[in-house]
């Protein structure tokens, strides 16, 4: 297997400006001495793999605050089921905000999330990361925590405020956590790979752990306020801890040697000397003046194949999920059991895939094949298409067009899952994972944020048309 050194310098000729050849030498000689540090400066260990884990944690920082704030569906029925506007003389009742609120949601964390990827990208070489992902973590914690207070406080009499409220703070929440996952993310592209596969299996984790606290809700709870007070809390205490965490990330003796500076290869010249590796050196690399929008170009050039897999990828999973799977019901529904009834969809729905998702991803951390350039990749990315029929001719309901069940017992639905969430999690993050490693490392971070753009617009594209497909069935 080719090492990540040997899959960034096939690349860097495609970031390297033509104004000389010796000016093409020395850039060549500075990425070499970034990339490759001399034998005498040996790599440290991670010990204890103290910086594997604060990744991970990042990572379930990152997605759980807004698994949270989406899982609690019983909470914002709660809060929508009597909305009145007393100004204007109404009686509660329910409302289009009721029926329409998941789609508003969505709507507003879409659109917020693509327009901060852009923004990031055009800040990556102008506001330092440390300083995007403080802020990004600040901003969020200020939101939930806003959230948290707003639970036990009576919002009867101001429902249409409250909803106007709630989409703002998705909205902020959602932007938010994009720059703090696409900066970390970006981030990683400076370690070695099982950083950046602990970051992406920690989302994962966050999905699987926001599942499992719906389950113990429908299992035990009594009282929603109660249940979703928990549940805001647990993020804002979660993210309080993420705040530590990436404080504490630099003071690591492996972290600071992959932090070390790195200097964009148009700013090197006769008279500059390349920066040393110190022990010290600071979390943010230096910025030139010359240095201010990131070449936009080379980056999608150098990541096309990477890019299709990663957007058809999510294009894919998002036809499926949740639109189709959650609209599954157990061949056995007429028992009246609890299993069929009240368990069947969070269990084989939410749960399962999160928890085989979070599987695939791990298993990267042991296996990484195929290859960022072997056409084995977008091969099996193409396969996942064959998945849609399955699902489609499970006991989905309701069926208008396509009257025929094919798959008569409930393991079809739990099969289909579960391939559908381990080839999500594991072809997703490896070729999330090959983003950065095949771009000069002063690309890295830029082309993370790219990366997540590739994810965000296959999310975009399959929540789109998983509407066209549904009306199919």
């Amino acid at each position: 297997m080719a090492s990540e050194d040997d899959y960034r310098h096939s690349s860097n000729s495609t970031y390297r400006p033509a104004s000389s050849s010796l000016r093409a030498d020395q850039e060549a000689l500075l990425e070499k001495l970034l990339d490759r540090p001399p034998p005498s400066l040996q790599r440290p260990k991670d010990r204890f793999n103290g910086a594997y884990i604060i990744f991970f944690s990042l990572g379930i920082g990152s997605l759980l605050p807004w698994n949270f704030f989406i899982t609690a569906k019983e909470y914002w029925v709660f809060k929508f089921s009597n909305c009145s506007n007393p100004a204007a003389g109404e009686e509660p009742t329910s409302s289009d905000i009721l029926n329409y609120f998941e789609s508003y949601l969505t709507v507003a964390s879409t659109v917020s999330s693509v327009l901060c990827l852009m923004a990031n990208f055009l800040l990556v070489n102008r506001v330092p990361i440390h300083v995007r992902v403080l802020a990004s973590l600040t901003i969020m914690l200020a939101i939930f925590l806003v959230m948290t207070v707003l639970v036990k406080v009576d919002t009867s009499s101001w429902a249409y405020g409250f909803f106007a409220v709630t989409i703002v703070c998705m909205a902020i929440l959602s932007g938010t956590s994009t720059i703090f996952s696409s900066s970390v993310f970006g981030m990683t592209g400076s370690f070695p790979m099982r950083n950046a596969q602990a970051l992406i299996s920690g989302g994962a984790m966050g999905g699987t752990i926001s599942a499992v606290a719906l389950l113990v809700d429908l299992a035990a709870s009594s009282d929603v306020t109660n249940s979703t007070l928990a549940f805001f809390l647990t993020a804002d205490v979660f993210l309080g801890l993420c705040v530590g965490l990436y404080l504490l990330l630099p003071r690591l003796e492996y972290a600071r040697f992959y932090l070390r500076p790195v200097w964009p290869a148009h700013v090197f010249s006769g008279e500059e000397q390349p920066p040393q590796d110190s022990p010290s050196a600071p979390l943010a690399a230096p910025r030139s003046s010359e240095s201010s929008i990131p070449p936009l170009w080379p980056i999608l050039k150098r990541t096309a194949g990477l890019g299709f897999c990663i957007l058809y990828l999510f294009f894919i999973t998002s036809l499926v999920f949740p639109a189709i799977s959650t609209n599954i019901e157990s061949v056995d529904k007429g028992s009246g059991s609890l299993w069929t009834t009240k368990f069947f969809v969070p269990l084989t729905t939410f749960l399962l895939f999160n928890f085989a998702d979070l599987c695939g991803r791990q298993v990267t951390a042991w296996i990484q094949v195929p290859g960022p350039r072997s056409k084995v990749l977008p091969g099996l990315v193409l396969l996942r298409t064959c998945l849609l029929p399955l699902f489609m001719f499970c006991n989905y309901q309701p069926r208008i067009h396509l009257h025929t069940v094919v798959f008569q017992s409930d393991l079809y639905p739990v099969l289909f899952t579960s391939l559908l969430g381990l080839s999500n999690g594991y072809l997703s993050t490896l070729a999330l994972m090959y983003g950065p490693k095949i771009v000069p490392r002063e690309l890295a971070e830029a082309t993370g944020v790219v990366m997540s753009f590739y994810v965000c617009l296959g999310l975009v594209l399959g929540s789109a048309c998983s509407a066209l497909l549904v009306h199919l069935i």
